[in-house]
């Protein structure tokens, strides 16, 4: 089984698994597809983190293919910039592509196949054409002028003929297609598969991909969110020294009988673990708290903004070695659940785990900036983070993808491909590619566990899950979104366990979210007390929640959430997708 945020990718991974291909051949084949098909969501120089079960070891493990700041990126060089935010667009904000990384690691130590196999999918489609995503023509003709009038290489890239592409529009890659077609020659011909895919990733952090970033980085000055021109800080020397990671996920308990998986304070999962602690034991499903009810919502919203309080104070990859663990304290948790009381709260609640006092960045103080429009280019909020814009129209636009696998043999991925988006920086025309902007999540504030320090990872809001159920591997699911990705997720699951729904069921329930907290990306806007709900709730249901406190701001129906998820159940596995966009798609045999 195979499902995605986008149908050619989800036929591609079961494209692999019917050629005899296992669950990590087929994620990274459909991963590279990804970056080709939708290109507004992610790219090459994007970051993945994922979560896998091995069936033959049976265990998990997360590959964090997370890249890091700039051995030049510090708050210093940013204060001399004159600078209080890092850019949401642009080469200043990049950090070291984790992407490739990944998924030849994934390939390597548990695929079958060879890298020239593999990368065939992504080949093809970046050579003969795909038909391009109503989403990303919205995208790309939304920064059309920025493109003509300030990134070029961006123009002539995306702006065929000079102008935006239509929907469905017949689109080509012919620069990333060559890119992927050397990296495959440089694996052909080795002694083994591992060291074919060895030599590519060489290539790509310590040979010619490398310098071209290096030489494009510094090249020149760009113009960015911040309104003013700045070059980049990434170098070939950042990328040599950066390789992605294998790291034991992080288990929370839940109901007696699941356990889900999610990446360590490096990345915001863990609120999806602080969240179910303060839900566990309320009695959710049942009574007053029935599934969907004012009641069941109402807590389930004031849990999140506790956990993303936290997540503001507590979470970075300078996080101190214990701060986990003091956070998931029974007792600790016992004195934030008691917080949750019958109205809503329009405070950000960090709490003081183990005694410490939380220290939050300027930017939730001040709640946040403002959008910067360079230049009257109306560039404002493009490019500059993953969160889910809601047009008017009701259109779903996202900047990041989700993919998830199962084979017959119970191997089980669950990947959040994200950034190196088309917009997020000017295209590097010799690569075919666009820089990420991950930097954005950084703190320009000096000690705390998120603060801009070389060699740091940013505090990704991508969010890959697992979950076990009776001690047995269950389900692979996950969303982009953003800041929402552990609120989508979470309803999801909770759907799941309390509300009897199946899969395809729960991914298309009405869905909200909070927009209480400082947001991850730039430039860092809260909106204290904000639900965002789809307009599918009963009227009754969201005039109660009204009643109790929440800023309801109602969302177009079908708008909110893109969930895909893949499932080992009793004699059967299971696929499920999301409908909204009508892009995602969920396949098996």
């Amino acid at each position: 089984m195979a499902a995605s945020t986008h149908w050619l990718a989800s036929g591609t991974a079961m494209s692999v698994l019917e050629r005899g291909g296992n669950a990590f051949d087929a994620a990274a084949a459909a991963g590279f597809v990804l970056q080709v098909v939708e290109p507004h969501m992610n790219g090459p120089a994007g970051e993945v983190p994922l979560l896998l079960w091995d069936a033959r070891e049976g265990a998990a493990h997360v590959v964090c293919g997370q890249g890091v700041a700039p051995a030049a990126a510090t708050i210093a060089h940013l204060e001399g910039l004159g600078l209080d935010l890092m850019p949401g667009t642009g080469p200043l904000a990049a950090t070291v592509p984790g992407a490739f990384g990944v998924w030849t690691l994934l390939l390597e130590r548990w695929g079958s196949w060879g890298l020239p196999e593999v990368l065939d999918y992504a080949i093809s489609y970046a050579t003969a054409g795909y038909p391009l995503p109503a989403t990303a023509a919205a995208t790309i003709e939304l920064v059309d002028e920025l493109f003509t009038e300030h990134w070029p290489t961006s123009a002539a890239a995306w702006l065929p003929g000079g102008a935006a592409p239509a929907a469905g529009a017949w689109m080509t890659n012919p620069a990333l297609a060559e890119t992927y077609r050397r990296l495959a020659e440089e694996a052909r011909g080795r002694p083994s598969r591992e060291a074919g895919i060895s030599a590519a990733r060489d290539a790509w952090y310590r040979g010619w991909v490398a310098e071209e970033i290096g030489r494009f980085s510094a090249g020149r000055a760009w113009l960015d969110t911040s309104g003013r021109e700045h070059a980049g800080l990434l170098t070939a020397d950042d990328l040599a020294r950066w390789s992605a990671t294998v790291e034991q996920p992080v288990r929370f308990d839940y109901a007696g009988r699941y356990q889900v998986l999610k990446t360590d304070l490096w990345g915001q999962g863990p609120v999806f673990g602080q969240q179910l602690a303060l839900l566990d034991g309320m009695g959710l499903g049942s009574g007053e708290l029935g599934y969907g009810s004012p009641d069941y919502l109402h807590v389930v919203i004031e849990a999140a903004k506790l956990a993303f309080a936290d997540r503001e104070a507590w979470y970075g990859d300078s996080a101190e070695p214990d701060t986990l663990p003091l956070l998931l304290n029974a007792g600790y948790t016992t004195q934030r659940r008691a917080l949750i009381g019958p109205s809503a709260s329009d405070e950000l609640r960090p709490g003081s785990p183990g005694g410490r006092a939380p220290r939050l960045p300027a930017y939730a103080s001040s709640g946040g900036g403002e959008l910067v429009g360079a230049g009257g280019l109306g560039m404002a909020g493009l490019g500059v983070g993953e969160p889910t814009r809601v047009a008017a129209s009701g259109r779903v636009n996202g900047d990041t993808c989700h993919l998830d696998v199962v084979d017959r043999w119970g191997n089980m991925v669950s990947a959040t491909p994200s950034g190196g988006w088309l917009q997020s920086s000017p295209t590097i025309p010799a690569l075919g590619f666009a820089l990420g902007t991950r930097g954005q999540m950084f703190a320009l504030d000096q000690g705390l566990p998120n603060s801009l320090r070389p060699g740091a990872r940013p505090r990704t809001t991508l969010s890959p899950s697992f979950a076990l159920r009776d001690g047995e591997p269950w389900l692979a699911f996950g969303t982009p979104g953003g800041d929402q990705q552990d609120q989508w997720s979470l309803h999801f699951f909770l759907a799941l366990v309390h509300g009897g729904l199946g899969l395809q069921a729960a991914i298309e329930a009405p869905a909200l979210h909070s927009e209480h907290f400082p947001g991850s990306f730039f430039p860092r806007a809260a909106h204290p007390g904000q639900v965002a709900a789809e307009n599918r709730f009963a009227p009754e249901v969201l005039a109660e929640l009204r009643r109790r406190g929440h800023r309801v701001v109602e969302r177009e129906p079908w708008s909110v959430g893109r969930l895909s998820a893949v499932a080992r159940e009793p004699g059967h596995l299971a696929a499920a997708a999301n409908p909204r966009g009508s892009q995602g798609y969920a396949a098996g045999r």
